[in-house]
C-alpha cells in the first residue's frame, strides 16, 4: 500500500515520525508535506494529498496539522475526498470501516506521538465494511453535488 504525507509546519516533527514508522512496517511513503524549517500552510498541503489520492498515485493520506481541524475542512473541500479527524485508534478504525475514508488527519499539537502512530496503525490495518455504509456513502456524495 502506498501512503501520502503531507504537513504545515506545526506537524513537521510528527509527520517523522510516522514516516519512520510506516517504512520501518514495509509501506510505500510519499512525503508531500512541510520540511523541517519549511513553511508550508495547510490547505496546500491537504490539496496536494487529497489529489495524489484521487489520481492513484497514493492508496491512502495522513495529514497533519496542529489540531487537525484545518487540514481536515480543507481536504474535504476537495470534491469526492472523504477526510476523518482522528484523535483516537478508534475513531481512525471507524473512519476506514464506516466511511471507507481516503485520508486521516491528526493534530500534531493535540496527540502524542505514540498515540499517533496508533492512530495511523489502526486506520491502515482497517478495511471498509460495505453493506448500510456504502448506502450511506451514497447518500453522502449526493450532497457535494
Amino acid at each position: 500500500m502506498k501512503i501520502g504525507i503531507g504537513n504545515d509546519t506545526a506537524g513537521t516533527t510528527l509527520k517523522y515520525i510516522i514516516l519512520e514508522h510506516l517504512k520501518a512496517k514495509g509501506f510505500e511513503v510519499i512525503d508531500f508535506g512541510a520540511a523541517s524549517g519549511e513553511t508550508v500552510e495547510y490547505p496546500t498541503a491537504a490539496k496536494t494529498v487529497s489529489e495524489a489520492v484521487l489520481k492513484g498515485e497514493v492508496d491512502k493520506g495522513i495529514l497533519l496539522c496542529a489540531t487537525g481541524i484545518g487540514i481536515s475542512m480543507a481536504a474535504n473541500k476537495i470534491k469526492g475526498i472523504r477526510a476523518a479527524l482522528c484523535a483516537d485508534s478508534y475513531s481512525a478504525k471507524m473512519a476506514a470501516e464506516h466511511t471507507d475514508a481516503h485520508i486521516i488527519a491528526i493534530g500534531a499539537k493535540i496527540v502524542g506521538e505514540e498515540v499517533a502512530v496508533d492512530i495511523v496503525d489502526s486506520f491502515l490495518n482497517s478495511k471498509f465494511s460495505g453493506g448500510v455504509f456504502k448506502t450511506r456513502i451514497d447518500l453522502m456524495s449526493e450532497l457535494e453535488k
